[in-house]
């Protein structure tokens, strides 16, 4: 398993696997089968943020500093709980402005400046490369450790030539995949759909290998969690790593690194490009708010247990390779593998996602504003520029992942994994302020923003950059002891003479400084250009109902040049699609408003929005709207949504009223109904019985002379009425207690089948009476349930008495099964009437309730009944946990009653 040809093998087989589902995703989006439109993709995406620093860094990390670790995504858990508010802002502001990237979203902010969206592409560029370097190195050791374990890796690594080193290859495969996949569009603000399906995929990847690690380390090398921990608490030493203490810079370094990494979390450029340029609906911002950090929670379960686990057995070697060494000296075989994969995997979607994002700035922000210069380009035909465009941005990846493997191969030997993304993560944070200011503060500007970058750079070079090149050996060391020139509070990890602080909280502190007190200080004292205000004005009331881009354009220009001009950049077919729906008219009429607004960002999705204002303002003569006019329309809007909202919810609040009462004068019609009919059906029901007895009784005292057989006759229609009467009284009475919960039952363990007969026999004489036939069909031995017998009997004769009101008038049948189904026994009982109909079946079962006979309902009318068998039936069968309910007959062809009740639990023995 552990040759360099299968490992190789497998390697670049998983990397073919990942152009399958790329260009599976791109094909499911041409034929309007998105995938990307879930929110659990789109939050698998996002564990972009997880790179090969996640997965061995965090390891190495735990072992040398204990909990700290846990920072790194804990400042990304906290970003996650503002996402609603903020990230769903700037998605907002994407979507209307066709944002491409972070510098594109910067440069629009303060003006659509070209100038400050260049400077965003160079420290992105710059400080991110160490970022790409650290995927490289992840995937040169863990080759190396993967192919020699148990040898030292250094030795080989060093005397290797480049072309032997293996993430030389995964980068250029990587930038073969990027360019299909990632610059299959001029539009940068289109989704890169099979891109993130790749990254999604990608996630669960090094999701699974990471746990399937932990748990062989937990369960099988030490077999549960308590024996780790108890071997632990046997090594004082190790317990200390466990403590807060172990955290480097003590209680600022842990305040730090979280703050640096929450800032960095929001000003990554891969973050911005999945979350915001990536997103297809603001919606899915909601999930993914709480099931990334669910995931980040996941991914971390195991790595202080594995960093104990190395640090207890004789993985040894370097920290960072502690979740490869652990399962390589086990002698696990397929494992490590899997791990190698899983740490390939971290590392290839990182540098996808960030190749892209960087590539699109590098040609939009720093090579876009050159191209536009050129004469020839500008006089060019349909689409000249898009060629140029693409093919820049295909340079460019190519030229960032090369230049990421030379800062590898030049400088990574001089950090570990987490100092390595530490760097870039300081770098990142520089973003943050100028986006998070410009989306809530109106007078930020854009020289503000300019120079507290510049300043926040300048400062993050010094104190993190440029000693990173003197560890290496390519600057004399010196100064990082004296400082340059023997200025000793010029030092970079003392600036001012702040010693004995983390590296990286020091350089944070005085890089946040400089940006945020540039930025805020500088706007303060000096003034916006209209452009910039209006900009201002769009981002910070981002989220304002239904506000009108299209509405913010005041100047004019023939729709002719506008044509012209989209067609010779963006070409034929984007032109068309900018133009459709507009009305055929002539080319010198001027554009609308809404027009020149659409062909604005669809220059902006292509080249970026500093670009797309200047070849707009090109043609454009006009002035631009300026901030009172924009601040009038948003405070109009303003007044007439709210009036809209408050009748809106007043007119929702009187329909849902009058819904209201119009069903409860419906339901007191209906009850009013029943009422009539129960009183009119009581009153009959009571009169009828003590009509009869009133006369008989009456004829017995008026003709004392009667003959026996007479006078006998007469006493049993006095007894059988009298017997009716008290039937009724109990059913009313019994109707009353389940309502109200008061029903007693005496349930015990019974055989349903022994209680079907006992009922057959009490109901078989008065139904043959009748001319009725009864057929009986009892499929089962015994049928053991739980009920109480007297009312259950109640039931059964109940419906056996129904079927024969509703039989047949010519040839009465009616038909009593009862069979086993799964874990319940069911009752039926059919007749071969007329049925019952579909909206009458839960009727039935309704109180004083009575269905008119179809067949000869001239001559019985209602059948004889109260109208609460059924319902007391079906309150009883609920009672004992049972069902009740009508179906067709299957075997007579009327209506079937079925009762069904589960089976009692077997008897101890």
């Amino acid at each position: 398993m552990r040759n360099e040809l299968t490992i190789l093998a497998v390697a670049f087989g998983y990397l073919a696997l990942l152009f399958v589902i790329a260009a599976w995703g791109d094909r499911r989006a041409e034929q309007g089968r998105s995938v990307i439109g879930s929110p659990t993709i789109y939050a698998l995406s996002i564990a972009v943020y997880c790179t090969a620093w996640t997965f061995y860094g965090s390891v190495g990390r735990a072992a040398e500093s204990g909990p700290s670790f846990l920072l790194i995504y804990l400042g990304p858990t906290l970003a996650m709980l503002l996402a609603p508010f903020v990230t769903r802002k700037m998605v907002r502001i994407a979507a209307a402005q066709r944002i491409t990237s972070i510098a594109d979203f910067i440069s629009a902010r303060y003006g659509k400046s070209a100038g400050l969206g260049a400077l965003v592409a160079l420290i992105a560029l710059i400080g991110v490369t160490p970022y790409i370097a650290l995927q490289l190195k992840a995937i040169t050791l863990s080759y190396a450790v993967l192919v020699d374990y148990p040898l030292a890796v250094g030795e080989r690594l060093d005397s290797a030539p480049f072309w032997a080193d293996k993430s030389l290859w995964v980068a250029l495969v990587l930038a073969v995949f990027i360019i299909l996949f990632g610059t299959r569009h001029l539009d940068a603000s289109e989704r890169h759909e099979g891109m993130v399906a790749a990254i999604a995929f990608e996630s669960l990847v090094k999701l699974a290998a990471f746990l399937a690690v932990g748990v062989f380390t937990v369960f099988v090398l030490y077999r549960s969690p308590a024996e780790l921990f108890a071997r632990v608490a046997e090594t004082p030493a190790l317990t200390d790593i466990l403590g807060l203490s172990a955290v480097p810079g003590g209680a600022l370094g842990w305040v730090g690194t979280l703050v640096l990494a929450f800032l960095a979390f929001l000003g990554l450029p891969r973050q911005f490009q999945v979350m915001v340029v990536e997103n297809v609906d603001e919606r899915h911002i909601t999930r993914a708010a709480w099931l990334f950090p669910l995931y980040l929670l996941a991914i971390n379960l195991f790595v202080i247990p594995i960093a104990l686990a190395g640090l207890l057995g004789d993985a040894g070697g370097d920290p960072d390779s502690v979740v490869l060494t652990l399962p390589l000296a086990a002698g696990a075989e397929g494992l490590p593998l899997l791990v190698f994969i899983g740490g390939m995997s971290a590392a290839t979607g990182m540098m996808i996602v960030e190749t892209i994002a960087l590539s699109t700035m590098v040609s939009n922000q720093l090579v876009m504003p050159l191209l536009l210069r050129s004469r020839r380009l500008s006089r060019g035909g349909q689409g000249a520029l898009a060629g140029w465009v693409l093919g820049v941005r295909r340079l460019a990846i190519l030229a960032i992942l090369l230049l990421g493997y030379g800062y590898h191969a030049l400088v990574g030997d001089a950090y570990s994994l987490v100092t390595i993304g530490l760097v870039s993560f300081a770098a990142a944070a520089q973003f943050t302020p100028a986006l998070l200011i410009g989306l809530y503060w109106r007078g930020a500007n854009r020289l503000g923003a300019g120079l507290g970058l510049a300043g926040g750079f300048v400062v993050w070079a010094w104190t993190l950059l440029i000693p990173g090149f003197a560890q290496s050996g390519w600057l004399d060391a010196g100064f990082l002891a004296h400082g340059p020139f023997g200025i000793d509070w010029l030092r970079p990890y003392a600036l001012f003479g702040l010693e004995d602080w983390d590296i990286y909280t020091h350089s944070l502190l005085w890089s946040l400084v400089a940006n945020v007190g540039l930025l805020v200080g500088v706007s303060l004292f000096t003034r916006q250009s209209p452009l910039e205000q209006t900009q201002a004005a769009l981002f910070t009331e981002a989220l304002h109902p239904r506000l009108d881009q299209a509405s913010l354009h005041h100047g004019q220009t023939p729709r002719g040049e506008l044509r012209a001009l989209l067609d010779r950049y963006l070409g034929a077919a984007t032109s068309a699609r900018v133009f459709a729906g507009e009305p055929e008219q002539d080319a010198d009429q001027p554009a609308p408003a809404a027009l020149v607004a659409r062909a604005e960002q669809a220059l902006a999705g292509a080249l970026g929005s500093a670009s797309a204002r200047v070849l707009i303002d090109s043609v454009v003569r006009g002035e631009a709207l300026d901030l009172p006019a924009l601040l009038s329309i948003l405070d109009t809007t303003s007044e007439t949504l709210e009036m809209n909202r408050r009748l809106a919810q007043k007119s929702r609040e009187l329909e849902r009223i009058g819904s209201e009462l119009r069903q409860a004068n419906t339901r007191l019609r209906e009850l009013d109904r029943l009422k009539d009919e129960f009183v009119a059906m009581v009153s009959h029901e009571l009169r009828t019985p003590l009509t009869s007895i009133r006369a008989f009784a009456e004829i017995l005292r008026d003709h004392r002379d009667l003959p026996d057989d007479k006078r006998e006759h007469f006493l049993e229609v006095v007894v059988r009425e009298s017997q009716r009467l008290s039937r009724l009284i109990e059913e009313m009475l019994d109707l009353a207690r389940l309502e109200s919960g008061r029903l007693t039952l005496h349930p015990e363990r019974l055989d349903l089948a022994t209680l079907a007969r006992h009922g057959v026999e009490a109901i078989q004489h008065p139904l043959e009476e009748r001319g009725i036939v009864l057929e009986v069909a009892i499929e089962v031995g015994e049928a053991p349930v739980i009920g109480d017998p007297d009312r259950l009997e109640q039931v059964i004769i109940n419906l056996l008495d129904n079927a024969g009101k509703f039989a047949d008038a010519t040839t009465p049948r009616v038909r009593l099964t009862l069979a086993r189904h799964k874990h319940n026994y069911r009752l039926a009982v059919e007749d071969n009437g007329p049925g019952i109909a579909e909206d009458e079946r839960e009727r039935v079962f309704e109180k004083f309730h009575q269905i008119q006979r179809q067949d000869d309902a001239a001559q019985r009318g209602r059948p004889r009944g109260s109208g609460l068998g059924l319902p007391i039936s079906r309150g009883i069968v609920a009672h004992l946990g049972g069902r009740l309910w009508v179906e067709d007959a299957q075997t007579l062809g009327g209506a079937c009653l079925v009762m069904e009740l589960p089976e009692a639990p077997h008897a101890a023995t």
